[in-house]
């Protein structure tokens, strides 16, 4: 099984900084990698860990410093990476992001069996680019997915959380599914992961590599514009952090009393 795992770096929400287009400047920003997609890194790493011949390449859209984390993935038992990056790309809301993707999938890793995203990203939180992706290349999606309780053949199971229980889909593949977060421990490098991710070569595309339309990439192909972006004003220095229930009980009760007053 051959598996894209879609991630992304989300700015330090403490030094976020804005363009005139009031999109996030992402060049030069402190980054993490989004705490979704570390369940989906986990996903693919227990399908490795779990059957033979299954090869998993890391794939993210961003500026050129994302090969870093590229490579942290690769420390942690991932086995390529490849980054998508181009000034044409800058300011893509989750549609134009999900199409350059898609396409660049479908241009140069036809060959994939299954794409594995994380259901949010901190810094939008719209849950949109995954389908997105699936939608640009036609392909089967499962979303709000908890596990993936077994791959036979040319399909996977997985185990979805709905707002009123769970629900157990097979799908068949190539397929896209979007993960939660679950409550394992998250894999950490060891020495031979970190060797091989500082000999392995960061494969990178451009807007020419992909033969993309100017007019369907960046802020030209989004279809959505964010008018303003403010950080939201303290309501107030009244706020008083209570440590546990006895506290809260307490300082009801004592309301109660000054309202009878």
């Amino acid at each position: 099984m051959k598996i894209i795992l879609c991630v992304k770096q989300v700015p330090d929400t403490s030094d976020i900084k804005w363009t005139e287009n009031n999109t996030i400047q992402r060049e030069g920003l402190e980054s993490i990698i989004n705490p979704y997609d570390i369940y989906a890194i986990e996903t693919a790493l227990k399908l490795k860990k779990a059957y033979d011949n299954i090869e998993i390449t890391a794939l993210t859209m961003g500026p050129f410093q994302a090969k870093e984390m590229l490579k942290k993935t690769i420390a942690l038992g991932v086995d390529t990476g490849i980054l998508l990056s181009d000034k044409k790309f800058a300011a893509a809301d989750t549609y134009a992001t999900g199409k350059t993707i898609g396409i660049a999938i479908k241009e140069k890793f036809s060959d994939f069996d299954l794409i594995i995203c994380g259901q949010f990203a901190i810094d939008g939180d719209t849950a949109q680019t995954g389908p997105s992706i699936a939608n640009t290349l036609n392909i089967p999606q499962v979303t709000y997915v908890k596990e993936i309780l077994a791959y036979e053949s040319n399909t996977i199971t997985v185990k979805r959380e709905l707002d009123d229980g769970t629900e157990i889909v097979k799908v068949k593949l190539p397929a896209l599914i979007c993960v939660l977060k679950d409550f394992y421990e998250p894999t950490r490098a060891k020495i031979n992961g970190i060797k091989k991710a500082q000999n392995t070569k960061i494969e990178t595309y451009g807007f020419e590599d992909l033969g993309l339309n100017p007019e369907e990439v960046g802020l030209k192909g989004s279809p959505t514009y964010v008018s303003k972006a403010f950080r939201p004003e303290p309501r107030g220095n009244n706020c008083e952090f209570l440590k546990n229930l006895v506290q809260l009980v307490e300082k009801i009760q004592i309301c109660i009393g000054d309202k009878n007053d």
